[in-house]
């Protein structure tokens, strides 16, 4: 009982710093995504971002959690093969999680640009006062 309670408490801080790890450089670098496909609007850019995020952490830490319970413990060796196990298994979670968010930005760029190729914004003439020669000067 005692090696597999310091099995869980192996595994726990493991997987939760591997999903934040994750998480951390899969976000940071998807700004760019989020600013291109909402056409340099931060705000919504921003939020949208911070929301997948927290999306990504509940459901990878609510896998890890789900996949907790390790049988079969009695000794080290088997404590560390239960572990790799587990460890391994969530590492390719977040692996496949992960291009699923990169395929999830990518796609959503595509889609961005296909919009901007149908709807064209609009550019807004300057406003003039025309040219300088067509004011009279009072004498």
């Amino acid at each position: 009982m005692e090696i597999t309670v310091t099995a869980y408490l192996i595994y726990l801080p493991t997987a939760i710093s591997l999903t934040l790890m994750v998480a951390h450089k899969l976000f940071q670098n998807s700004k760019v995504f989020m600013l291109d496909i909402f056409n340099g609007r931060e705000a919504i850019a921003y939020s949208t971002n911070n929301l997948f995020r927290i999306g990504f952490y509940l459901m990878n830490l609510g896998v890890a959690l789900l996949i907790l319970e390790m049988y079969g413990i009695h000794d080290t060796m088997s404590m560390v093969e239960a572990l790799s196990f587990k460890v391994g298994g969530f590492s390719i979670y977040l692996g496949v999680m992960l291009f699923l968010n990169l395929f999830l930005f990518f796609r959503g760029k595509r889609k961005a640009a296909e919009n901007r190729r149908k709807h064209p914004a609009v550019k807004p003439k300057p406003i003039t006062n025309g040219p300088s020669d067509e004011f009279e000067t009072l004498t």
